[in-house]
């Protein structure tokens, strides 16, 4: 899904708030390795003695975005990808 061609990258770790299973998470997003040109952000559960890899989040080139996991449900994913993009937007 292509929601916008990003300029800037997320550097640092951020915290995006996620509706899940009928509450509310706070899900850390970490900055990962990537290939020069694009972006990947691991997910991760916040405020746990055990935190949880939920997948990742890989940019390419032109702004498209796919989600690597099996934990979050496409609105989920949606939400977080319009999180990053907006968050990168502020900066």
């Amino acid at each position: 899904m292509q929601l916008t061609k990003v300029k800037q990258y997320l550097t640092t770790e951020a915290k995006a708030w996620l509706s899940r299973n009928g509450s509310g998470e706070v899900i850390r997003v970490v900055p990962s390795y990537a290939p020069a040109g694009q972006q990947c952000y691991e997910l991760y559960t916040s405020f746990e003695q055990t935190t949880e890899n939920l997948g990742r989040i890989l940019f390419d080139n032109d702004g498209y975005w796919i989600y690597d996991g099996y934990d979050l449900q496409v609105a989920e994913q949606e939400h977080l990808a319009l999180f990053i993009i907006n968050y990168m937007d502020r900066l």
